[in-house]
């Protein structure tokens, strides 16, 4: 089992920036660079839609056109934590923002995901 914990959302102006936290944990039998990091969001009414993902052994990143070059994916294995910067922000990038993890591979359907956090909110004003 994983267990994800998120933190750093918030209210921020339009034009504003957030990092968002992923603390990793748990009892896999695996180590931290086995598995692959997703970030993903849902707003109000709307599915769940990837964000950005991370695979922590190779180091490879994808991101979610509406975010290229605004939002950065990093790790630090070490803390066995993920971090999501959000630059640039609109309100349209409001939203409950998850961290999620599998094995390997990343993936940007949320099916392909069976570890989650609770989510974090990050509300942009206008």
């Amino acid at each position: 089992q994983v267990q994800l914990v998120e933190s750093g959302g918030g209210l921020v102006q339009a034009g504003g920036s957030l990092t968002l936290s992923c603390a990793a944990s748990g009892r896999s039998g695996r180590t931290f660079s086995s598995y692959a990091m997703g970030w993903f969001r849902q707003a109000p009414g709307k599915e769940r839609e990837f964000v950005a993902a991370i695979s922590l052994s190779a180091g490879r990143t994808n991101y979610a056109d509406s975010v290229k070059g605004r939002f950065t994916i990093s790790i630090n294995n070490a803390k066995n934590t993920v971090y999501l910067q959000l630059n640039s922000l609109k309100p349209e990038d409001t939203a409950v923002y998850y961290c999620a993890a599998r094995l390997l591979a990343t993936a940007q359907t949320p099916a392909g995901y069976p570890y989650w956090g609770q989510g974090t909110q990050v509300t942009v004003s206008s």
